[in-house]
């Protein structure tokens, strides 16, 4: 980060062109900027704020970052020359991308649909076969869902994100997870899963359906934030005003992303004979939507943190009813057996995985509202 008491001194009353010692030392970044919006986004990231932008004589850094663009010598050329911008996508090629990122991510919820379809018409050993098919397939599509559009990490911030293993955890635990709490604290369970939801391990296959199914609103409506995100970086003349004009577009973002999802649930309910609303599938769809919104902004470490204490402490509250059963560690288990006794077994993932999306969203709520947050990844330093 440039040093703030350096530049206070290139912008003295008695420097004869303070402009000029900011774009020496951003001269890559205005050079590389395709527009004014870039410089200013990041100026923002490297610590510039308006009141900063006051010392160089302008009101804020918007004006600011279009002296320094405007200063930067360009080929004229290179528009007229008759060969397309590097980034800038032919019709046909933006064309297909477009389609792309329309259809793709409904597959995973479509191949889980078609999964669980199978799961119902097969016994025995061809019952395991469908489940493995199954698992593999939507995990493929995901991953390729995943790869492209909004919800897309850039090459730079996929070696910073190990948040995959943690995010399995906490799907494993919505399909899982109550039917191990609700067994242990009854006593048991006495054997192993088997694929049902009237065994003596129940499953919940309603919470992967309806997740699965989320992948596609989930990337529209980022892709609905970012062009709104976007718009008001091209509008706003500050980066107060910016950061104020984009909180609301982001709750709102969240919001109608839950809506969908609650939607979801409640029209899978009557295949799958669950209750029509799930607050715990919603807590965990916000909890995984906003870590992902951070992640593809750059902010890995939040999500990361978060995500790693969300899915401890969900294993934690079983283990600790099992742990209960030892000589003289009744109180253990307590806590859990109580909060189950009051909101039964989805009491759990809806306070953990509440509490982590609210974590998140606070967060996201200050650093997805900065104009460096929506620097175009490949540009993005």
């Amino acid at each position: 980060m440039t040093d703030l008491s350096e530049l206070d001194r290139g912008a003295a009353p008695g420097a004869a062109d303070p402009v000029k010692v900011l774009l020496h030392r951003h001269r890559e970044l205005c050079e590389r900027a395709v527009d004014p919006l870039e410089i200013a986004a990041g100026l923002e990231a490297h610590g510039i704020t308006d009141r900063t932008a006051a010392r160089f004589r302008h009101r804020d850094v918007f004006s600011l970052a279009e002296e320094l663009y405007a200063r930067v010598p360009r080929d004229a050329d290179t528009a007229t020359d008759g060969s397309a911008a590097p980034d800038a996508p032919t019709r046909e090629g933006g064309g297909r991308r477009s389609v792309t990122v329309l259809l793709l991510p409904l597959l995973p919820g479509a191949l889980c649909a078609a999964s669980l379809i199978a799961l119902t018409r097969t016994h025995g050993q061809n019952r395991l076969y469908a489940a493995a098919a199954g698992v593999l397939a939507v995990a493929l599509a995901l991953r390729a869902a995943l790869r492209r559009g909004p919800l897309a990490l850039p090459d730079q911030f996929a070696s910073r994100s190990t948040t995959g293993s943690w995010t399995c955890w906490l799907l494993a635990y919505a399909v899982l997870g109550d039917g191990l709490l609700r067994t242990a604290i009854a006593g048991g369970p006495d054997g192993l899963p088997d694929g049902t939801a009237g065994g003596d391990w129940p499953l919940s296959l309603a919470p992967l359906l309806a997740l699965t199914l989320a992948v596609a609103p989930a990337t529209w409506t980022a892709g609905l934030f970012l062009t709104h995100a976007r718009r008001k970086l091209a509008t706003s003349r500050g980066l107060e005003d910016f950061a104020a004009s984009v909180r609301p577009v982001l709750l709102g973002a969240v919001a109608l992303f839950l809506g969908t999802v609650a939607a979801l649930v409640a029209l899978c309910a009557p295949f799958l004979d669950t209750e029509p609303v799930s607050p715990a599938v919603l807590a965990l769809a916000a909890l995984l939507f906003v870590a992902r919104l951070l992640t593809v902004h750059g902010f890995t470490h939040a999500p990361r943190v978060i995500l790693v204490l969300t899915a401890a402490a969900l294993v934690l509250a079983p283990a600790t009813v099992f742990a209960a059963r030892l000589p003289g560690c009744g109180a253990l288990g307590a806590p859990v057996e109580a909060l189950t006794a009051a909101w039964g077994p989805t009491g759990v993932p809806v306070l953990t995985c509440g509490a982590g999306a609210l974590t998140l969203l606070v967060h996201a709520s200050r650093t997805l509202t900065r104009a460096s947050a929506h620097l175009r990844p490949e540009r993005a330093r």
